[in-house]
Protein backbone atom coordinates (compact mmCIF):
# COMPACT_ATOMS: atom_id res chain seq x y z
CA UNK A 1 0.00 0.00 0.00
CA UNK A 2 1.20 3.53 -0.73
CA UNK A 3 2.48 5.65 2.15
CA UNK A 4 -0.46 8.04 1.74
CA UNK A 5 -3.12 5.34 1.94
CA UNK A 6 -1.30 3.73 4.86
CA UNK A 7 -1.38 7.02 6.76
CA UNK A 8 -5.04 7.59 5.91
CA UNK A 9 -5.80 4.16 7.38
CA UNK A 10 -4.41 5.39 10.71
CA UNK A 11 -1.08 3.58 10.54
CA UNK A 12 2.25 5.39 10.33
CA UNK A 13 4.20 4.32 7.22
CA UNK A 14 8.00 4.07 7.25
CA UNK A 15 8.25 7.26 5.16
CA UNK A 16 6.11 10.31 5.83
CA UNK A 17 3.78 10.95 2.87
CA UNK A 18 3.71 14.45 1.46
CA UNK A 19 1.71 16.27 -1.20
CA UNK A 20 0.66 19.90 -1.59
CA UNK A 21 -2.68 21.55 -2.18
CA UNK A 22 -2.53 23.43 -5.50
CA UNK A 23 0.62 21.52 -6.43
CA UNK A 24 -0.83 21.01 -9.91
CA UNK A 25 -0.64 24.38 -11.51
CA UNK A 26 0.32 27.94 -11.00
CA UNK A 27 3.87 27.70 -9.66
CA UNK A 28 5.22 25.39 -12.38
CA UNK A 29 6.69 26.72 -15.62
CA UNK A 30 5.58 23.58 -17.45
CA UNK A 31 2.02 24.31 -16.34
CA UNK A 32 2.16 27.84 -17.71
CA UNK A 33 3.50 26.47 -20.98
CA UNK A 34 0.81 23.86 -21.59
CA UNK A 35 -2.00 26.15 -20.44
CA UNK A 36 -1.06 29.06 -22.69
CA UNK A 37 -4.09 30.30 -24.59
CA UNK A 38 -6.54 28.29 -22.50
CA UNK A 39 -8.73 29.45 -19.63
CA UNK A 40 -8.59 27.47 -16.41
CA UNK A 41 -12.12 26.15 -16.82
CA UNK A 42 -11.37 25.08 -20.40
CA UNK A 43 -8.25 23.30 -19.15
CA UNK A 44 -10.27 21.48 -16.50
CA UNK A 45 -12.56 20.04 -19.17
CA UNK A 46 -9.90 18.96 -21.68
CA UNK A 47 -8.98 15.43 -20.53
CA UNK A 48 -5.48 15.30 -22.05
CA UNK A 49 -4.58 18.71 -20.65
CA UNK A 50 -6.11 18.15 -17.20
CA UNK A 51 -4.28 14.83 -16.94
CA UNK A 52 -0.95 16.34 -17.96
CA UNK A 53 -1.25 19.15 -15.42
CA UNK A 54 -2.22 16.67 -12.68
CA UNK A 55 0.89 14.59 -13.38
CA UNK A 56 3.44 17.43 -13.64
CA UNK A 57 4.13 17.89 -9.90
CA UNK A 58 4.43 14.13 -9.37
CA UNK A 59 7.15 13.94 -11.99
CA UNK A 60 8.95 17.06 -10.79
CA UNK A 61 8.63 16.94 -6.99
CA UNK A 62 8.24 13.17 -6.35
CA UNK A 63 5.25 13.82 -4.11
CA UNK A 64 3.37 10.81 -2.75
CA UNK A 65 0.01 11.64 -4.32
CA UNK A 66 -1.47 13.48 -7.25
CA UNK A 67 -4.39 15.83 -6.69
CA UNK A 68 -6.75 15.96 -9.63
CA UNK A 69 -6.42 19.21 -11.55
CA UNK A 70 -9.82 20.82 -11.54
CA UNK A 71 -11.61 23.65 -9.79
CA UNK A 72 -14.34 23.78 -7.17
CA UNK A 73 -16.43 25.57 -9.80
CA UNK A 74 -16.20 22.69 -12.27
CA UNK A 75 -19.35 20.87 -11.08
CA UNK A 76 -21.29 24.12 -11.47
CA UNK A 77 -19.97 24.50 -15.01
CA UNK A 78 -20.88 20.90 -15.81
CA UNK A 79 -24.38 21.60 -14.50
CA UNK A 80 -24.74 24.62 -16.79
CA UNK A 81 -24.47 27.37 -14.18
CA UNK A 82 -23.05 30.58 -15.67
CA UNK A 83 -19.72 31.00 -13.88
CA UNK A 84 -16.36 32.34 -14.95
CA UNK A 85 -12.95 32.51 -13.32
CA UNK A 86 -11.59 36.00 -13.84
CA UNK A 87 -7.81 36.51 -13.50
CA UNK A 88 -7.05 38.52 -10.38
CA UNK A 89 -10.59 38.08 -9.05
CA UNK A 90 -11.41 34.38 -9.04
CA UNK A 91 -14.83 32.82 -9.58
CA UNK A 92 -17.56 35.24 -10.68
CA UNK A 93 -21.22 34.19 -10.84
CA UNK A 94 -23.16 35.96 -13.59
CA UNK A 95 -26.48 35.83 -11.69
CA UNK A 96 -25.92 35.61 -7.90
CA UNK A 97 -28.47 33.75 -5.78
CA UNK A 98 -30.34 36.15 -3.50
CA UNK A 99 -34.01 35.04 -3.34
CA UNK A 100 -36.09 31.90 -3.05
CA UNK A 101 -36.89 32.23 -6.75
CA UNK A 102 -33.17 32.38 -7.53
CA UNK A 103 -32.67 29.18 -5.57
CA UNK A 104 -35.44 27.42 -7.49
CA UNK A 105 -33.86 28.56 -10.73
CA UNK A 106 -30.41 27.22 -9.94
CA UNK A 107 -31.43 23.90 -8.36
CA UNK A 108 -33.04 22.91 -11.65
CA UNK A 109 -29.52 22.49 -13.06
CA UNK A 110 -28.06 18.98 -13.15
CA UNK A 111 -24.82 17.38 -14.31
CA UNK A 112 -25.77 15.40 -17.39
CA UNK A 113 -22.33 14.63 -18.84
CA UNK A 114 -19.14 14.20 -16.79
CA UNK A 115 -17.28 12.14 -19.39
CA UNK A 116 -14.44 14.68 -19.59
CA UNK A 117 -13.73 14.12 -15.88
CA UNK A 118 -13.90 10.35 -16.25
CA UNK A 119 -11.47 10.36 -19.16
CA UNK A 120 -9.00 12.70 -17.45
CA UNK A 121 -8.94 10.61 -14.26
CA UNK A 122 -8.43 7.39 -16.23
CA UNK A 123 -5.48 8.92 -18.07
CA UNK A 124 -3.88 10.00 -14.80
CA UNK A 125 -4.42 6.69 -13.05
CA UNK A 126 -2.95 4.77 -15.98
CA UNK A 127 0.33 6.68 -15.66
CA UNK A 128 0.57 6.83 -11.87
CA UNK A 129 0.56 3.10 -11.17
CA UNK A 130 -0.01 1.50 -7.78
CA UNK A 131 2.35 3.42 -5.52
CA UNK A 132 1.13 6.94 -6.23
CA UNK A 133 -2.61 7.38 -5.65
CA UNK A 134 -4.77 10.06 -7.19
CA UNK A 135 -6.80 12.21 -4.81
CA UNK A 136 -10.13 13.39 -6.13
CA UNK A 137 -11.69 16.53 -4.73
CA UNK A 138 -14.76 18.71 -4.58
CA UNK A 139 -15.84 21.93 -2.93
CA UNK A 140 -18.04 21.59 0.13
CA UNK A 141 -21.66 22.78 -0.11
CA UNK A 142 -21.16 25.91 2.02
CA UNK A 143 -18.20 27.09 -0.03
CA UNK A 144 -20.11 26.57 -3.29
CA UNK A 145 -23.16 28.32 -1.86
CA UNK A 146 -21.06 31.20 -0.57
CA UNK A 147 -19.76 31.86 -4.08
CA UNK A 148 -23.24 31.53 -5.56
CA UNK A 149 -24.81 33.96 -3.11
CA UNK A 150 -21.99 36.50 -2.93
CA UNK A 151 -21.36 36.37 -6.67
CA UNK A 152 -17.60 36.16 -6.13
CA UNK A 153 -15.07 35.62 -3.36
CA UNK A 154 -15.74 37.52 -0.14
CA UNK A 155 -13.85 38.37 3.03
CA UNK A 156 -16.72 37.77 5.45
CA UNK A 157 -19.57 36.22 3.40
CA UNK A 158 -22.16 38.60 4.81
CA UNK A 159 -24.77 37.91 2.13
CA UNK A 160 -24.49 34.14 2.50
CA UNK A 161 -24.61 34.28 6.28
CA UNK A 162 -27.60 36.62 6.15
CA UNK A 163 -29.48 34.37 3.75
CA UNK A 164 -29.06 31.28 5.90
CA UNK A 165 -30.99 33.03 8.68
CA UNK A 166 -33.40 35.11 6.59
CA UNK A 167 -34.68 32.11 4.61
CA UNK A 168 -33.50 28.81 6.15
CA UNK A 169 -35.75 26.73 3.90
CA UNK A 170 -34.24 28.15 0.70
CA UNK A 171 -30.77 27.93 2.23
CA UNK A 172 -31.15 24.22 2.96
CA UNK A 173 -32.56 23.64 -0.53
CA UNK A 174 -29.55 25.38 -2.06
CA UNK A 175 -27.02 23.45 0.04
CA UNK A 176 -28.80 20.15 -0.53
CA UNK A 177 -28.47 20.72 -4.28
CA UNK A 178 -24.82 21.75 -3.93
CA UNK A 179 -24.20 18.59 -1.90
CA UNK A 180 -25.69 16.48 -4.68
CA UNK A 181 -23.38 18.11 -7.24
CA UNK A 182 -20.28 17.64 -5.08
CA UNK A 183 -21.21 14.05 -4.25
CA UNK A 184 -21.72 13.26 -7.93
CA UNK A 185 -18.43 14.95 -8.82
CA UNK A 186 -16.53 12.90 -6.22
CA UNK A 187 -18.31 9.73 -7.30
CA UNK A 188 -17.27 10.21 -10.92
CA UNK A 189 -13.63 10.59 -9.88
CA UNK A 190 -13.74 7.51 -7.63
CA UNK A 191 -15.49 5.45 -10.29
CA UNK A 192 -12.68 6.34 -12.70
CA UNK A 193 -9.89 5.35 -10.30
CA UNK A 194 -9.25 8.06 -7.67
CA UNK A 195 -8.13 6.29 -4.49
CA UNK A 196 -8.82 9.03 -1.95
CA UNK A 197 -10.88 12.23 -1.89
CA UNK A 198 -10.69 15.62 -0.21
CA UNK A 199 -13.63 17.88 0.50
CA UNK A 200 -12.59 21.54 0.58
CA UNK A 201 -14.63 23.90 2.74
CA UNK A 202 -12.56 26.97 2.04
CA UNK A 203 -14.94 29.47 3.64
CA UNK A 204 -16.32 27.52 6.63
CA UNK A 205 -14.04 29.42 8.99
CA UNK A 206 -16.38 32.42 8.74
CA UNK A 207 -19.15 30.48 10.48
CA UNK A 208 -20.12 30.31 14.13
CA UNK A 209 -20.14 26.79 15.54
CA UNK A 210 -23.92 26.73 16.02
CA UNK A 211 -24.55 27.94 12.47
CA UNK A 212 -22.18 25.30 11.13
CA UNK A 213 -23.90 22.52 13.07
CA UNK A 214 -27.42 23.45 12.05
CA UNK A 215 -27.06 24.96 8.61
CA UNK A 216 -23.94 23.44 7.02
CA UNK A 217 -22.70 20.24 8.64
CA UNK A 218 -25.58 17.97 7.48
CA UNK A 219 -24.91 18.89 3.86
CA UNK A 220 -21.16 18.25 4.06
CA UNK A 221 -21.99 14.92 5.71
CA UNK A 222 -24.18 14.04 2.71
CA UNK A 223 -21.26 14.57 0.33
CA UNK A 224 -18.83 12.46 2.33
CA UNK A 225 -21.46 9.74 2.91
CA UNK A 226 -21.68 9.26 -0.86
CA UNK A 227 -18.18 7.74 -1.00
CA UNK A 228 -18.11 6.15 2.46
CA UNK A 229 -16.40 2.76 2.42
CA UNK A 230 -15.07 3.26 -1.09
CA UNK A 231 -12.01 5.45 -0.50
CA UNK A 232 -10.43 7.36 2.41
CA UNK A 233 -11.97 10.80 2.92
CA UNK A 234 -10.08 13.96 3.95
CA UNK A 235 -11.96 17.05 5.09
CA UNK A 236 -10.23 20.44 5.00
CA UNK A 237 -11.28 23.97 5.92
CA UNK A 238 -9.54 27.31 6.34
CA UNK A 239 -9.66 29.04 9.74
CA UNK A 240 -11.67 26.18 11.22
CA UNK A 241 -9.96 25.46 14.54
CA UNK A 242 -13.28 26.06 16.33
CA UNK A 243 -14.96 23.54 14.01
CA UNK A 244 -12.40 20.72 13.85
CA UNK A 245 -14.37 18.35 16.07
CA UNK A 246 -17.56 19.00 14.12
CA UNK A 247 -15.80 18.54 10.79
CA UNK A 248 -14.27 15.27 11.94
CA UNK A 249 -17.43 13.75 13.37
CA UNK A 250 -19.38 13.75 10.09
CA UNK A 251 -17.37 10.82 8.78
CA UNK A 252 -13.77 11.21 7.65
CA UNK A 253 -10.61 9.16 7.65
CA UNK A 254 -8.38 12.24 8.05
CA UNK A 255 -8.69 15.92 8.80
CA UNK A 256 -6.75 18.67 7.04
CA UNK A 257 -5.53 21.44 9.35
CA UNK A 258 -4.60 24.90 8.12
CA UNK A 259 -1.40 26.67 9.14
CA UNK A 260 -2.99 28.60 12.02
CA UNK A 261 -3.46 25.61 14.36
CA UNK A 262 -0.43 23.60 15.54
CA UNK A 263 -0.89 19.90 14.88
CA UNK A 264 -0.38 18.88 18.50
CA UNK A 265 -3.31 21.15 19.42
CA UNK A 266 -5.37 19.67 16.59
CA UNK A 267 -4.52 16.16 17.77
CA UNK A 268 -5.83 17.10 21.22
CA UNK A 269 -9.05 18.50 19.72
CA UNK A 270 -9.73 15.45 17.50
CA UNK A 271 -8.03 12.49 19.25
CA UNK A 272 -7.60 9.36 17.17
CA UNK A 273 -7.97 11.13 13.80
CA UNK A 274 -5.08 11.12 11.30
CA UNK A 275 -4.11 14.68 10.42
CA UNK A 276 -2.94 16.38 7.26
CA UNK A 277 -0.96 19.64 7.11
CA UNK A 278 0.13 22.17 8.02
CA UNK A 279 3.26 23.97 6.80
CA UNK A 280 2.68 27.71 6.46
CA UNK A 281 2.76 28.61 2.73
CA UNK A 282 4.46 31.91 3.58
CA UNK A 283 7.55 30.01 4.73
CA UNK A 284 8.11 28.77 1.17
CA UNK A 285 9.47 32.26 0.43
CA UNK A 286 11.26 32.82 3.74
CA UNK A 287 14.55 31.09 2.92
CA UNK A 288 15.59 27.48 3.42
CA UNK A 289 16.75 27.77 7.04
CA UNK A 290 13.41 29.14 8.20
CA UNK A 291 11.44 26.65 6.10
CA UNK A 292 13.44 23.66 7.28
CA UNK A 293 13.09 24.60 10.95
CA UNK A 294 9.35 25.11 10.49
CA UNK A 295 8.89 21.84 8.61
CA UNK A 296 10.73 19.93 11.31
CA UNK A 297 8.51 21.54 13.95
CA UNK A 298 5.36 20.60 12.02
CA UNK A 299 6.54 17.00 11.73
CA UNK A 300 7.40 16.89 15.44
CA UNK A 301 3.98 18.17 16.43
CA UNK A 302 2.33 15.81 13.97
CA UNK A 303 3.64 12.85 15.92
CA UNK A 304 0.82 13.47 18.40
CA UNK A 305 -1.66 12.21 15.80
CA UNK A 306 -2.12 8.54 14.90
CA UNK A 307 -0.70 9.32 11.45
CA UNK A 308 0.37 12.43 9.58
CA UNK A 309 0.21 13.39 5.92
CA UNK A 310 2.50 16.37 5.42
CA UNK A 311 1.00 19.19 3.39
CA UNK A 312 0.73 22.93 3.42
CA UNK A 313 -1.80 24.67 5.61
CA UNK A 314 -3.34 26.05 2.41
CA UNK A 315 -2.39 26.07 -1.28
CA UNK A 316 0.95 26.61 -3.02
CA UNK A 317 1.32 30.36 -3.75
CA UNK A 318 1.76 31.04 -7.48
CA UNK A 319 5.09 32.81 -6.91
CA UNK A 320 6.69 29.79 -5.23
CA UNK A 321 10.06 28.62 -6.55
CA UNK A 322 9.41 25.01 -7.67
CA UNK A 323 12.87 23.96 -6.48
CA UNK A 324 11.87 24.85 -2.93
CA UNK A 325 8.98 22.38 -3.11
CA UNK A 326 11.22 19.67 -4.54
CA UNK A 327 13.72 20.20 -1.73
CA UNK A 328 10.95 20.21 0.86
CA UNK A 329 9.64 16.85 -0.36
CA UNK A 330 13.14 15.40 -0.06
CA UNK A 331 13.47 16.74 3.48
CA UNK A 332 10.11 15.29 4.55
CA UNK A 333 11.06 11.89 3.15
CA UNK A 334 14.31 12.00 5.13
CA UNK A 335 12.42 12.83 8.33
Amino acid sequence: MSSLLTALSGTRPETLPVWFMRQAGRSLPEYKEVREGTTILEACLKPDLAAEITLQPVRRHKVDAAIFFSDIMTPLVLAGVDVDIVPGIGPVIEEPIRTAADVERVVAHRIEDASAITEAVRLVVAELGEQTPLIGFAGAPFTLAAYLVEGRGSRDHLKARAMMHADPASWHRLLDWAAELSAQFLGVQVDAGARAVQLFDSWAGSLKRDDYLELVQPHSAKVLKAVEGRVPRIHFGVGTRHLLSEMAEIGVEALGVDYRTPLDEAAWLVPGVPLQGNIDPALLAAGWDALEAHARDVVRRGREAPAHVVNLGHGVPPTTDPEVLTDLVALIHEL
